[in-house]
């Protein structure tokens, strides 16, 4: 598999195996096993939110749910879980816009520009099927290249205790970096 075939996949799918927005905290760490990196939290939050598997960073509510999805493409290597990817779960990085647009015209995959993440040095495109954002950097001189694709939060109404009122146990993770 190729890291195209995989970031094709979410655009049409919304989905990563069983890494998708709305999907149970609890069943992603039951897949892909504990995070390999745990984000800082911000002052006055007790609760971690940022979970790393290597290049796939995942946001979680307090209520237990993915709200955010990314997949990091910006490095030389980019680094997947080996049950999300196959093979060895590492790739090339650097892939450029052309592959990105080719690789989603071939999966029959609509997109269309995305004018409100398109300004300064960065241009986005949306894959149509879930929303998926693919981000590139315009490089002088170069053609544009993939620094991250997203796809969408459900910006849910959480009805969990906020802020303060909880622990990082509530994640079920024991705050160790691989």
């Amino acid at each position: 598999m190729v890291i195209l075939d995989v970031l094709t996949d979410m655009a049409m799918t919304g989905r990563l195996g069983p890494v998708f927005i709305g999907a149970d905290w609890s069943d992603v760490t039951a897949a892909l096993g504990e995070p390999w990196d745990v984000g800082t939290t911000p002052p006055g939050e007790e609760e971690p939110h940022l979970f790393a598997y290597g290049d796939l960073e995942l946001s979680v509510c307090p209520c237990r749910k993915v709200s955010l999805i990314c997949v990091q493409t910006w490095r030389e290597v980019i680094e997947l879980p080996r049950p999300l990817a196959g093979g060895t779960g590492t790739f090339p990085g650097e892939i450029r816009q052309a592959e990105v647009v080719s690789a989603l015209d071939a999966a029959g995959c609509p997109w269309q520009p995305y004018l409100p993440l398109t300004f300064g040095d960065q241009r986005t495109l949306m894959a149509i099927p879930s929303g998926a954002a693919f981000t590139f950097e315009l490089l002088e001189d170069e053609e544009p290249v993939l620094n991250v694709m997203g796809l969408p939060g459900d910006r849910h109404d959480c009805t969990a205790p906020q802020a303060g009122t909880g622990s990082a146990s509530a994640y079920g993770l024991s705050m160790v970096s691989k």
